[in-house]
Formats: C-alpha cells, structure tokens, sequence
C-alpha cells in the first residue's frame, strides 16, 4: 500500500536530528513514546524515518563514494536549490545523480545515504 517508516541507525541522536531537523528540514514528531533507547521521529510528507541510536553503527569508512551505489533512503524535495545551499553552509559534501535528473545524494553523519530528488 505504502511505506509507513523507515529507520536510520545513528550512533548519536542530537547529531543526526542536526542534519535531518536543522540541514533538511524535516520536523520531529514528539509523539514518540519512551522506546527505552535514544531516537527520534521525523515526519516525511505522511510517512516517517525513526532515527535509532545504537552504539555498533555501520562504518563511514568504505563506503562508496557516491551514495547511489550504497543503501539510501530518497526523499522528494520542493527547492533542491535551496537545498544544495544548506547542504554547502554546513560542510556537507553531495553528488549528483548519474541518473540525469535533477536529484543529488550526500551522507548523514553516521555515513548513512540520502538520496534528495527535485519535485
């Protein structure tokens, strides 16, 4: 029918709500009840990634260089301009897609990849 959430492994929850909250702009659901670990919800346009803390995180290291070629959670944006602008202010490197649309790819910090595509 539809994807309800997908979740993110993150070694440190404040970090990685500093890229998704403050770099993507995705709101935090406070709903979320006391799981017993650190993690957050974010809306996502009806659906939600769960970030969840967890101290035995994927490496950043050997990853692909582009994030097309590794997992990746893709996400349509309505300014991929503006985007781009706050991917650069906060150092957060990025590639285009190879695809041909207008869509880029860039790492939260724990390495996971996210794949940001032009409405």
């Amino acid at each position: 029918m539809r994807i309800d959430h997908v979740s993110v492994v993150v070694g440190d929850v404040a970090g990685a709500l500093a890229f998704y909250e403050g770099v993507l702009g995705l709101a935090v659901d406070h709903g979320r009840p006391d799981l017993g670990y650190p993690g957050a919800w974010l809306d996502v346009g009806g659906q939600q990634i769960h970030l969840l803390q967890v101290a035995n995180v994927d490496p950043v290291g050997g990853r692909p260089a582009h994030g097309g070629r590794d997992r990746h959670v893709a996400l349509r944006v309505h300014d991929l301009d503006g985007l781009k602008q706050r991917l650069e202010a906060a150092a957060v490197p990025y590639t285009p897609s190879r695809s041909g649309r207008a869509a880029l790819f860039c790492r939260d910090p724990d390495g996971n990849a996210i794949e940001l595509i032009a409405e």
